[in-house]
């Protein structure tokens, strides 16, 4: 059987390229060796539903387990009308998983599952088949998110939890390990102690251990799958190249990952193909960020339906804030679950370079939308900035953005905030590259707050800082670390725009350029003052 880079549903070894997860499923593994009940809370698309595929084969041919794995992905509305109906719904479902390899055991859930109407009756009744079945039992639930809303699914949650806890105390016997998957974390969820009281809430899911386990794929492991690949299509390519760039551009995460080789392997290769270059991965970003898959369609609607988040993410994206990361607040919280964001070196980030042009390009149309910014058309005519050689001349591209800038802001200077002049420059820019080139942000910390952005256009590559005049001395130091920049990405040319903001002119309107030497090499930077 030929296989291909999976991008939706399951990813199975013999029909797909996968990644060596081994470590990951071996952590897993553990937790339930120490009978642990814990939930797999990731985003959409993150592998979840692949790794209880792979830890419930793993568990199959243990001699000490029995897994049962179920999906709430298919549960209708009708199951949660009463808890006879749910009850019914869940135990079809273990009888249905059991059927296979375990009919002894199907049969005694079949015959009592009529008989069985409520939740007190249901913890009886698992207690009878943990008692009967050979092996521990291991119950593993996928998709939890459909039913997180239903107080039935809570008051579930809250028997197991009861029964736990009566397990450890010696008094209960119930499933050896619980495991739930789904976007949002269970432990969040809130249970009613008593019913006439609306005040006094509990967790139903507060036994559960916390899942530390990064799921996401390193650059290693990604080259596992690029070895299998290899092997299977004779295909030629510089591994470490290609599996450092793949997590360059989406911090490993698993779909990202995927849809890149994928779009490399049947869409950019010719049929006849068999070597990966290196452009081809430029190539493929490029067309990743063209599409309007059910991934990014997701990550824009979450960002759409939460006013505050987006504001949020804004302030990141296109406004260069460096905001601290604390898991407790409640935005940091959604923002993360939901894959946008994640913690670097103590500060909030956009989780992958995809996702964050993604949602810069997104972000920009709506500034290019306003009527200010329809100005910009008679100043950012795509084709006045391309050079004979296909490749962007971004000397050009400040200039007329100079342009622009005396012409429509030279009046309001005084009102000009820091941010202003960056949102208005990534909104000129914005269609100049867009469809064949994209913009990633380097984001710089210290008391100059530069904002860098790597321009990649035509597979070629150039670094533009943006930054206000806070005086000579900051300036000065400014340059060296431009040049130090450069330094680090192997490139002899740099651009500085730079917001001149005083009263006096002074160079505000001129273009010069300077020949920096960095470790016996020297970089030439154009600086050109707005």
């Amino acid at each position: 059987m030929n296989r291909e880079f999976n991008i939706t549903g399951t990813c199975i070894p013999e029909k797909h390229y996968m990644v060596d997860t081994s470590n990951k499923l071996d952590k897993i593994f553990k937790l339930i060796e120490k009978e642990k009940y814990f939930i797999i809370n990731r985003p959409r698309q993150y592998g979840k539903t692949t790794t209880l595929f792979l830890l419930n084969k793993r568990l199959k041919n243990s001699a000490d387990y029995l897994p049962i794995k179920i999906s709430f992905e298919g549960i209708d509305y009708t199951s949660y009308e009463n808890a006879i109906s749910f009850i019914n719904t869940f135990l079809q479902m273990i009888a249905d998983n059991l059927e296979l390899n375990e009919k002894t055991l199907s049969a005694f859930v079949n015959t009592e599952l009529s008989s069985i109407t409520s939740m007190n009756q249901l913890s009886k009744f698992i207690t009878k088949l943990c008692k009967k079945a050979s092996k521990q039992l291991v119950l593993m639930i996928d998709e939890v998110d459909k039913s997180s809303n239903n107080q039935l699914f809570l008051d579930f949650l809250g028997m197991l939890r009861n029964k736990y806890l009566l397990r450890n105390e010696g008094e209960d016997f119930t499933f050896h390990s619980v495991i739930l998957a789904g976007v949002h974390d269970v432990k969040s969820l809130k249970l009613k102690l008593r019913p006439d009281d609306d005040r006094k809430f509990n967790s139903p899911w507060n036994i559960a251990s916390d899942f530390d386990i990064d799921m996401s794929f390193s650059s290693g492991e990604i080259a596992t799958m690029l070895e299998s690949y290899i092997k299977d299509k004779k295909v030629s390519l510089n591994k470490k190249f290609f599996s450092d760039k793949l997590y360059f551009y989406t911090s490993g995460y698993p779909f990202l990952v995927s849809k890149l080789c994928k779009i490399i392997d049947e869409k950019i290769m010719n049929e006849n193909e068999l070597e990966w270059k290196e452009e081809f991965i430029v190539e493929a970003v490029k067309e990743l960020l063209k599409e309007n898959n059910t991934n990014f369609e997701s990550l824009i609607k979450n960002l759409e339906n939460n006013s505050e988040l987006y504001a949020f993410i804004k302030r990141i994206v296109l406004e260069n804030e460096n905001i601290s990361y604390v898991k407790t607040d409640a935005i940091v919280s959604l923002g993360t679950m939901y894959g946008i964001l994640k913690e670097e070196n103590g500060s909030c980030r956009v989780n992958n370079r995809i996702y964050e042009q993604l949602i810069y390009n997104h972000m920009m149309m709506k500034v290019l939308r306003k009527d200010k910014a329809s100005l910009m058309s008679t100043y950012n005519y795509k084709e006045n900035f391309i050079k004979e050689d296909g490749s962007l001349d971004i000397k050009k591209v400040l200039i007329k953005f100079q342009a622009f800038m005396k012409h429509e802001y030279s009046e309001k200077r005084n009102s000009f905030m820091e941010d202003d002049g960056r949102l208005i420059f990534l909104a000129f820019l914005s269609p100049i590259i867009n469809g064949t080139g994209f913009a990633f942000k380097e984001v710089q910390g210290g008391e100059e707050k530069r904002f860098d952005i790597v321009i990649t256009y035509e597979g070629k590559m150039n670094t533009l800082e943006l930054k206000i005049w806070r005086g000579e001395d900051y300036h000065k130091r400014g340059i060296l670390q431009l040049a130090n920049y450069l330094n680090q990405y192997g490139l002899d040319k740099g651009y500085l725009l730079i917001f001149d903001l005083r009263k006096q002119k002074f160079k505000n309107g001129s273009v010069e350029e300077i020949t920096v030497t960095v470790e016996n090499s020297e970089k030439n930077i154009i600086e050109v003052y707005c």
